[in-house]
């Protein structure tokens, strides 16, 4: 047994000798929180601790509808089509005591829209918060946003004494290697507050005894141990030995073991959320292939020609057993801009890849360095391999170089990958939100997670458009213009759709969240 497995059975084995009570849930997933600054990575086990903290002015139950949070009330003003107005849960106390008030939400939604901050996008299109009163708030935005609330739901609400007591005013710069107070500790209005949290081992929260939604939620969990486990087999033990009582992410091949074991369930769901490659097809030049002075990425007829040498079929049958759906498109089918026949259009063509890439003047093939996760998302590294020897049928080499999420996504964010997989889920339910991050050209305000290096200022000049345009008919028009964009450019290869299988105890109350954020606020245990 290596040394990774010896600290995880020795961390398993600490969980139960501490004597868990009836009421303690044990999570386990593959990865951890990245950060526990809440602006400062928007990645989704990230948001999935810091909804057990901290808190939004409206959220995603866990059917994925949204309803309120600390804001009670909202809509547009009477006065002025260009503001929001939200009414404010009064009587919300953070974990150490301090009263949550209108500067509070001023404070975090202006941190939430500085250069580091990882939702900066969310909120390209405001142009002023301000406190109207004590529990009052109005956003305004540069001309009338119709989804404004869509973009708040992991818009997360910080305490503004704690964080200027704690020199956490600023996001930390995650991309850059910072680490900081907010990054290690918490404060938030939750219903559970941090305990203690070692990253990458254990973190613990206990139930908020003074929590607003006391009577409303089932608040049946009173205390959270979290494990991530990032080897698959590993993590199924676990649950299978009863160490830990819910998993996130069953892995495909374990489904009937887990599922056919006494006292323990599988529940399965579409996620909301796209699995894709991305490639530099901006640069003049690549830094990991070796055709020199030339990027064959530049040519679309690269991209498409790698594009139909990926076998979506082969990945759903063999990699993900079953558990995907191909996809034609990096939109999940949830969300508003979602075409069919886009969705359905990647078809697997080898020859006629082969043709494409002659005729772009690379019959002869080049070799590049794939970078893929390994404890992001379900069976990740699996996919990458798979399609390395996909690629190869066409003459594009593959080298693989695999890390966890932890190092992988910075290359993205700072343009140091030529070809990624990234997983991209839509908590917004819009295509906006895909096209501010994934398509618009990388700057200050949008583009952060687009590492393709495209850029057109026509088209972004329409993805602004958007954010203001109230005729929801035009509006939609837009958005397919946009798509098609997106379609003839091939800016992504998509891969599939995920499907989430959660492993529990059979006495874990919960449907499946779309989103993959697990509230356990409303789970309960019988």
């Amino acid at each position: 047994m290596n040394l990774s497995k010896l600290m995880l059975a020795a961390s398993a084995t600490a969980i139960l000798a501490a004597g868990a009570s009836a009421d303690t849930l044990r999570w386990a997933r593959a990865g951890d929180a990245l950060t526990l600054d809440p602006h400062a990575q928007n990645e989704g086990p990230t948001s999935a601790l810091a909804h057990q903290i901290m808190e939004p002015l409206v959220m995603r139950d866990m059917t994925g509808a949204m309803v309120p949070a600390l804001a009670t009330e909202w809509g547009p003003s009477a006065d002025n089509p260009n503001v929001w107005t939200f009414k404010l849960r009064e009587g919300v106390k953070f974990h150490d005591g301090a009263d949550f008030d209108s500067a509070d939400v001023v404070f975090s939604l202006n941190r939430a829209m500085t250069k580091d901050s990882d939702y900066k996008e969310l909120l390209a299109s405001v142009k002023e918060v301000r406190a109207t009163g004590k529990y009052t708030v109005e956003i305004e935005t540069d001309g009338p946003n119709p989804i404004m609330p869509n973009n708040l739901t992991n818009m997360f609400m910080m305490d503004q004494d704690w964080a200027e007591a704690n020199n956490a005013v600023k996001v930390q710069d995650y991309e850059g290697g910072e680490d900081t107070f907010a990054a290690k500790n918490a404060n938030g209005t939750g219903p559970y507050r941090l305990v203690s949290r070692e990253p990458d081992v254990k973190t613990v929260l206990a139930v908020n005894d003074s929590y607003w939604g006391k009577g409303e939620f089932p608040m049946e969990v009173t205390e959270i141990v979290y494990t991530p486990i990032q080897n698959a087999s590993t993590r199924v033990a676990a649950l299978l030995s009863g160490e830990v009582d819910f998993i996130q992410d069953v892995p495909v091949q374990d489904l009937n073991r887990v599922s056919s074991t006494d006292g323990l369930d599988v529940r399965t769901a579409p996620q909301n959320r796209v699995i894709f490659f991305g490639m530099n097809q901006g640069d003049a030049d690549l830094k990991s292939d070796n055709i020199d002075g030339k990027n064959p990425l530049a040519d679309v007829r690269v991209r498409q020609a790698m594009s139909m040498a990926i076998n979506r079929d082969a990945i759903k049958q063999v990699v993900m057993r079953g558990q995907s759906a191909p996809a034609g498109m990096i939109s999940p089918p949830f969300v508003n801009g979602w075409d069919k026949a886009m969705d359905g259009s990647s078809a697997t063509d080898v020859e006629a890849a082969k043709a494409l890439m002659t005729e772009a003047g690379y019959g002869d093939g080049f070799s590049i360095t794939l970078n893929c996760p390994n404890d992001r998302y379900i069976n990740d590294e699996a996919i990458c391999q798979a399609s390395v020897g996909m690629l190869a049928q066409i003459g594009v080499k593959v080298n693989l170089d695999a890390k966890p999420k932890a190092q992988h996504f910075p290359l993205i964010n700072n343009l140091e990958t030529d070809f990624y997989m990234l997983g991209w889920g839509v908590p917004t339910y819009d295509s906006e939100y895909i096209f501010n991050f994934l398509v618009h050209s990388k700057g200050e305000k949008y583009g952060s997670w687009n590492g393709t290096r495209f850029g057109n200022g026509d088209l972004d000049a329409k993805i602004e458009g958007l954010a203001s345009e109230t005729n929801l008919a035009a509006r939609d028009a837009k958005i397919g213009e946009i798509w098609q964009v997106v379609q003839d450019e091939q800016l992504y290869i998509p891969i599939h759709h995920q499907v989430l299988n959660w492993g529990m105890a059979s006495n874990v109350g919960t449907g499946v969240a779309p989103d993959d954020t697990a509230k356990f606020k409303y789970f309960t245990l019988n």
